[in-house]
């Protein structure tokens, strides 16, 4: 079992960490026996925390051309510490120590800012002090992170379509809010975790398209199999389009070690997140439900030099361009007339006269894709 005042949450199991009362708030699980492989220095989910909160923090630290390269490290003489609650908080903290080299100059600087914290931005802070700091106690640093990331990241602003009772320490907790608010966005997928419901990649996306209808729509097409690939096309487009850094990688998203705590700092991001102008958004579309039917697409029927007619019909797919190749024996093209009838069923009039005998291929595609079946073997006869 980890030490009190330990901050590491893992995967379907909680160990108790009383260092911290925001901390705490968010796990709500009751404390189970955790096993010494998920306890171990080196468990993939650690290293995924201290990953994302180091990125959380450069986010923010950038803004002012500064920089943590080891989270472990890179706080031990307070200035990055107090530089990064100076950049959340917007306020100048007090008198401390500009080049620490001694012992006691870094402990200074770290109760500056950890009695700023306290006392200027109410944050209350138990069973930590600057000794773990300048110690580089691990645990400890990343419990500190983590209340900064809850109170200025997830509690403290209001979130587009609250009210002022949802935030500001007032009703559900920071998990609970985000979580709420994540279905609220949400509904056609059973969100109710941080962790196993996003190893698809599919969540993501469907979150992407939530915030920015038509930026990722389609998303319900993808196959949970190629969950890197699902999470990389929304993340990068969220990153592109919204403004919403990778604090997290793909491979990180889908690992099924992933901790909340890293999750929800990445998702975080996405209530207050605004679109820029020229997003490639695009109606959702879905090639499976294109229907074609018609004797230019049977088996059997076509006569080499009489017109082969078949239709396409979109109606249940959405708005998209029908594409149609028909390659002869030779691995020619031949021409086709494709005619959009503006009907009811958003149907195509495909036309096109093989010139010789043998197998054509017939391909039709939808937005770019393929539809069901396509592409179609058409064995073409003379007369």
């Amino acid at each position: 079992m980890a030490e009190l005042g330990g901050v590491y949450v893992g995967l379907g199991q909680t160990v108790r960490c009383r260092s911290l009362d925001e901390y705490n708030a968010v796990d709500e699980v009751d404390e189970m026996v955790a096993t010494e492989r998920e306890l171990a220095e080196d468990a993939q989910w650690k290293k995924i925390q201290q990953n994302t909160f180091t990125r959380w923090a450069n986010e923010h630290l950038k803004t002012v051309e500064k920089h943590i390269g080891n989270l472990e490290t890179d706080l031990c003489d307070g200035l990055r510490l107090i530089t990064l609650i100076e950049v959340l908080s917007g306020k100048r903290l007090p008198k401390h120590n500009k080049k620490p080299s001694f012992r006691s100059q870094k402990l200074e600087n770290v109760s500056v800012a950890l009695k700023f914290l306290q006392e200027d931005e109410g944050i209350r802070i138990v069973n930590i002090d600057s000794t773990h700091i300048v110690d580089c106690k691990l645990k400890l640093i990343l419990g500190l992170i983590w209340t900064l990331i809850l109170h200025y990241s997830i509690s403290l602003p209001m979130w587009e379509g609250e009210d002022d009772s949802s935030s500001g320490g007032q009703g559900p907790t920071p998990k609970q809010r985000l979580m709420n608010w994540i279905q609220s966005k949400v509904s056609d997928l059973p969100i109710t975790n941080f962790t196993t419901d996003w190893n698809s990649g599919k969540a993501v996306g469907a979150l992407v398209d939530a915030v920015a209808p038509g930026l990722c729509p389609d998303w319900q097409d993808w196959d949970a199999k190629d969950s890197v690939q699902n999470a990389s096309e929304a993340m990068g487009l969220a990153d592109d389009w919204l403004n919403i850094p990778q604090l997290i990688t793909p491979e990180e998203i889908v690992n099924p070690n992933i901790d909340e705590q890293s999750m929800m700092t990445y998702l975080s991001q996405y209530p207050n997140a605004k679109l820029k102008q020229g997003a490639p958004l695009r109606p959702r579309t879905n090639p499976n439900r294109v229907r074609v039917y018609g004797p230019g697409i049977e088996p059997t029927g076509p006569i080499a030099g009489a017109p082969a007619n078949f239709t396409v019909e979109t109606f249940s797919a959405g708005r998209g361009q029908v594409d149609v190749f028909v390659e002869n024996p030779k691995g020619q093209r031949e021409p086709v007339d494709a005619r959009f009838n503006n009907d009811r069923n958003l149907t195509y009039s495909i036309a096109y006269t093989p010139k010789m005998e043998g197998p054509h291929k017939v391909t039709v595609k939808f937005s770019g894709r393929e539809v069901p079946k396509s592409p179609y073997t058409v064995q073409v006869c003379v007369r």
